[in-house]
């Protein structure tokens, strides 16, 4: 361990600890600590040193340059970027051009020929910087110094420390310590050498131990690139993603909850000095075909995922309070081999005002301009100001939301002043996502052409309220906040369950107290994630070898790029679908409702009018829906896969808080012939304790439910289904809306009669698709003080619970 009055040049990072931020900076600090502490772990991190943060201080004292930094700092308004600029330069001109002191050059080769003889040969090194107020949980100066890779043998070594060090003055980095109140001289610069990855080779990215958009705590969010991690890090591209859910995970689970595929469109990788005008690195674009794949195999995200967890809890049990964790990883395309290359706090999301939840709501939606991943929650609005370089940065606009290609940290004094941000390329935590969320505003990255479809000043509205997918819209669109204090929250004596079938959502909703997840519709699913019908994923590989249906079959590729086998692509998606929201509300149940939607919802899917059931139903709404399908020779493959996913978020995921709901069937032999189908896919009821409930949507159900008693482990009224059937109106008809209602008699007496016997078959049974108006009509009815629970949208159960609190003789 250092000491931080110690006068020494060099520490080897086995040497360090996580106290030894004032010697060394909290990167070379946190290095030590994890190459002294985790590596016995299996977390694998390289090895190197750290030149010290008194090497730089002596550095400039020795050499006279402090008080020429001094006097160039004196007086200087960091708005005035014409002065800002000129002075910086002259700064790092200064020390770039002032050589070390003859002593630390000695130590910083003398340690250099050292790593090189552990490693076999002349080593490649990264030089980064470490500043002693980096990383600390209240100012964040992550990237305001630079890093240069690729460093070998003693001249470009010493080189690389001079600029790493001059790099403490860079315009950004000034004018930050200048806000943040830091004095110049009160933070020191200490560097990191550390042995290279050769991701060059491979591929690098990202990880948190926190979900960066919603908080929530039960997830590691990895992203990956192609090549050397400043790819990803630097918002050059749009990275593959990945969420793990950590309790599962740390029972042994393959619990990977999330895989998108993003574009890589390019990688940074080793070059060679002498042939590219000195250049150590280039970029370069990533083939086609490589970019159609994912650049982790799961085995490696689950392995980075663990260390995340092992590098979490070794950092919270260090501070004596929870600390998630944001690291960097690289992998090596010569061994193989994954290593840690940095970790630091979360200082964001982790320092968000804890049991308050924010809700910003569209009062109207807009047409589309473009479409993204949403940084946080929020939504914003202005005069669009897009901007291609950096030298048009001086011409923005307080109030405006800028939009561009990527940012880089010389861009965050007009990000200050944005309304909101939105970008081309990168991923949740590229330069712009970072920054945004230390601001507070919002922010939509990785649209891939917002800034060709957007016009200079035309009027606009980010919005990223709707989950993991932001949107921006034309217009000025009216807007508003909802603010719910969670211990001011009387939550009423029926459980509340949410209905909810958005996986982006499914983070942030959790935040709401519930009792769990009474209705996950794998048909929502099956159009929003997996998107094209189980039938054409099967037949796929037939069209295409027989030159059938192409564009049907270029369509599904473009689709499914990442997946070879179209069939694991659906399973996958349906999976990973239902994984999300049953990991958001884990250990609590989540109930699938098996697939409901009639036979014109699954033509709408790619591919689906090639298995239409629906020409010969003149009502889709009573045509094949549900049990009656399921055992349906022409479809019985399809439910097939439907039954694979659901086995892969139990058994593969680890997700046991999962079960079924089963729909329409009528009679005990129809429910029979779909729970032999699916024991058959190793889905038993009782099984790892897999429950089967009943949805109850026609009245010849409620009417006899003794008859299904034995099958089925609870009921879920369907009060939206039962209304219309027990009427014989479709409720979504404007012209029978004046006659149609909820509250019929008949209506009522059906729930009156079921409920009534679900309680003396002792089953729980709860009442699901119930309209907003209609609950507190069945309240005051007595109605909601026979089900045992309500399922509500997450959305509407504000005004649920209060009808339930009022019914119950209790104010909201």
């Amino acid at each position: 361990m250092a000491k931080s009055d110690d006068r020494k040049f060099i520490y080897w990072f086995s040497e360090l600890g996580i106290k030894d931020v004032p010697a060394v900076g909290g990167k070379n600090a946190s290095l030590g600590e994890m190459f002294a502490n985790l590596t016995r772990k299996g977390v694998q991190v390289p090895n190197g040193y750290a030149v010290s943060a008194y090497a730089y201080d002596h550095y400039i004292t020795s050499s006279g340059i402090r008080g020429q930094i001094e006097a160039l700092l004196k007086g200087l308004d960091p708005k005035n970027i014409a002065q800002l600029a000129e002075r910086g330069d002259k700064i790092r001109t200064l020390i770039r051009g002032t050589p070390l002191p003859k002593a630390l050059e000695a130590e910083i080769m003398s340690a250099y020929d050292k790593l090189s003889q552990d490693y076999g040969g002349e080593v490649d090194t990264a030089v980064r910087s470490s500043a002693t107020a980096e990383d600390l949980p209240d100012a964040s100066f992550a990237g305001q110094q630079d890093t240069y890779l690729n460093i070998r043998g003693h001249k470009a070594l010493l080189e690389a420390c001079r600029a790493c060090f001059a790099s403490l003055f860079t315009d950004r980095a000034i004018a930050y310590r200048e806000e943040k109140k830091f004095s110049h001289f009160a933070v020191a610069l200490s560097i990191a050498v550390q042995k290279m990855v050769r991701s060059d080779l491979a591929s690098a990215g990202v990880m948190f131990t926190i979900d960066t958009e919603s908080g929530f705590k039960d997830a590691v969010y990895v992203t990956a690139g192609y090549g050397l991690g400043e790819s990803v890090v630097g918002g050059l591209i749009n990275p593959d993603e990945f969420y793990v859910h950590k309790p599962t995970l740390q029972q042994g689970y393959k619990s990977i909850i999330y895989a998108h595929l993003g574009e890589k469109q390019r990688k940074m990788i080793y070059t060679d000095p002498a042939t590219s005008g000195g250049k150590r690195t280039t970029s370069l674009e990533v083939p086609p075909e490589e970019r159609r794949r994912f650049c982790l195999t799961p085995e490696d995200v689950l392995t980075l995922a663990r260390w995340g967890v092992i590098i979490e809890e070794h950092y919270s049990q260090e501070a004596g309070y929870y600390k998630p964790m944001d690291m960097e990883w690289a992998k090596d395309g010569q061994s193989g081999q994954l290593f840690i290359v940095q970790a630091r706090p979360e200082t964001v999301i982790s320092r968000r005002e804890t049991g308050v939840i924010r809700r910003h709501v569209l009062d109207k939606m807009g047409p589309v301009l473009a479409e993204g991943m949403a940084v946080g929650d929020l939504i914003g609005n202005g005069p669009a100001h897009v901007i291609k370089t950096a030298e048009h940065i001086g011409q923005f606009k307080s109030g405006a939301v800028l939009v561009t290609e990527m940012t880089d940290p010389d861009w965050v004094p007009i990000m200050k002043i944005a309304s909101a941000i939105v970008t081309d390329m990168g991923g949740r935590t590229c330069h712009a996502a970072i920054i945004s969320r230390e601001l507070g505003i919002p922010c939509i990255v990785g649209t891939g052409n917002a800034s060709k479809r957007i016009a200079m000043g035309q009027e606009i509205t980010v919005s990223c309220a709707g989950g993991s997918k932001g949107v921006v819209y034309q217009g000025l669109l009216p807007h508003h906040a909802e603010e719910i204090r969670l211990d001011q929250l009387d939550m009423p004596k029926r459980p509340l369950l949410l209905q909810q079938s958005d996986p982006d959502r499914a983070f942030p909703d959790a935040q709401y107290p519930h009792a769990g997840v009474g209705l996950i519709r794998i048909d929502e699913l099956m159009r929003d994630e997996a998107k094209v019908h189980p039938l054409a994923c099967l037949a796929f590989a037939g069209w295409k070898a027989a030159g059938d249906n192409a564009e049907l079959v270029q369509q599904i590729e473009a689709l499914t790029a990442g997946y070879d086998d179209k069939a694991q692509y659906f399973v996958e998606s349906l999976a990973r679908g239902i994984g999300r929201i049953a990991a958001a509300s884990f250990p609590r149940p989540a109930r699938v409702l098996l697939s409901d939607g009639t036979s014109r919802d699954l033509d709408q899917l790619v591919g689906g009018r090639e298995f239409s059931f629906s020409a010969d139903e003149r009502n889709p709404a009573l045509g094949a829906r549900g049990a009656a399908r399921y055992g349906d020779l022409d479809y019985e493959e399809a439910f097939g896969l439907e039954l694979k996913a659901l086995k892969m978020v139990r058994d593969e995921m680890g997700l046991g808080n999962v079960s079924l709901v089963l729909p329409s069937a009528q009679t005990a032999k129809e429910a029979r012939v779909v729970t032999d189908k699916l024991g058959e896919a190793g889905l038993q009821r009782g099984k790892g304790g897999l429950e089967l409930h009943l949805l109850v949507r026609t009245p010849a159900q409620a009417l006899a439910l003794a008859e299904f008693a034995e099958g089925f482990d609870g009921f879920v009224f369907d009060v939206g289904g039962l209304a219309q059937l027990a009427q014989g109106m479709d409720g979504s008809n404007l012209r029978v809306r004046d006659f149609y209602s909820e509250t019929h008699p008949a209506v009522l007496t059906l729930l009156e009669l079921g409920l009534k016997e679900a309680k003396k078959l002792k089953k729980p049974a709860g009442l699901a698709n119930i309209a907003p108006g209609t609950l507190a009509f069945y309240a005051g009815q007595g109605l909601t003080k026979r089900a045992d629970y309500v399922v509500a949208r997450p959305e509407v159960l504000p005004k649920w619970r209060e009808a339930l609190l009022e019914a119950e003789g209790r104010k909201g």
